[in-house]
């Protein structure tokens, strides 16, 4: 199953344009009969903007033009996928609505971060002593708790990228989310299968997250135009971190490092969602 999707800019100024001069309107005598400014006319089929649907719904009905024929078809489950990581945000999103995802996602964070010591204290013994400091129920609850808020906390540096066009931050982030998802069922799974070198495992888990975790640090690198220091420092440890993490000998090091290194990242949601309150204001305010 397929569902529309109102084409992007500069195609949609292209066509209104277009059907404008089809029916011999020029951009005064359209504005008069749309209740717009002749500018935003005028930027619309520019391309430079992206129009509200109201708007284009109401120049349309203006040209006489139906909606459907300027409407793209897009597979479902594709929209499915950007609406849950907010790959997507038309104009009719609020700045309110973007503010309570990145509270979401730095809160979740905090989560994670101190759930990871019960959990790092729970693999020692399970791993090393061989033994179940607290039931298998309690565990797998304590790793899909965890998962939940890893995803969600990395899925507030999706919608980063999406904000600052980081796409080196949006793909790394989702790497992140596909191999936590991967390591984690593996811990659950392997409560109930046979035994299984498990040094293999966590050697090919801290190679994995250090590779990827290098990219994720040269991405948030890329925000310090926008963000300052908080990101260049974020990204620095991060860097080192997940290089540490690459040598698997050293990997000790790397996760002493990781404590940091996700406080680091906890604030500079925390600071990306202040930016966007600030913008809620504005728009208030404007």
């Amino acid at each position: 199953m397929k569902t529309s999707k109102i084409m992007k800019q500069p195609e949609l100024g292209q066509k209104i344009s277009e059907i404008r001069k089809s029916k011999g309107l020029t951009q005064e005598e359209l504005v008069e009969q749309c209740n717009i400014s002749v500018r935003t006319i005028q930027r619309i089929e520019a391309g430079e903007v992206m129009p509200r649907s109201y708007t284009i719904k109401t120049i349309l009905s203006v040209l006489d033009y139906d909606l459907e024929k300027i409407s793209t078809e897009e597979p479902k489950i594709t929209k499915e996928f950007k609406k849950l990581f907010l790959l997507e945000i038309d104009d009719e999103k609020e700045a309110g609505f973007l503010t309570r995802q990145l509270n979401i996602a730095w809160i979740s964070g905090i989560i994670y971060f101190l759930l990871g010591f019960v959990e790092i204290v729970a693999d020692y013994y399970r791993y090393e002593e061989d033994q179940m400091i607290i039931n298998q129920f309690a565990y797998v609850f304590l790793k899909i708790t965890l998962l939940v808020a890893i995803v969600l906390f990395t899925r507030g540096f999706v919608l980063t990228g999406k904000i600052f066009n980081n796409y080196l931050l949006k793909i790394t982030a989702f790497m992140f989310i596909f191999v936590t998802i991967l390591f984690y069922s593996f811990d659950i799974i392997s409560l109930y299968v046979g035994d299984f070198d498990y040094r293999i495992i966590i050697g090919a888990e801290s190679m994995t997250y250090g590779i990827i975790g290098i990219l994720f640090g040269i991405s948030v690198f890329r925000l310090q135009n926008a963000l300052g220091t908080i990101a260049t420092v974020t990204a620095v440890f991060e860097i080192i971190t997940y290089a540490f993490l690459t040598t698997i000998l050293l990997s000790i090091v790397g996760l002493v490092f990781l404590t940091p290194t996700i406080l680091l990242e906890i604030i500079l949601l925390f600071k990306v969602c202040e930016m966007i309150k600030a913008k809620e204001k504005t728009l208030l305010t404007s």
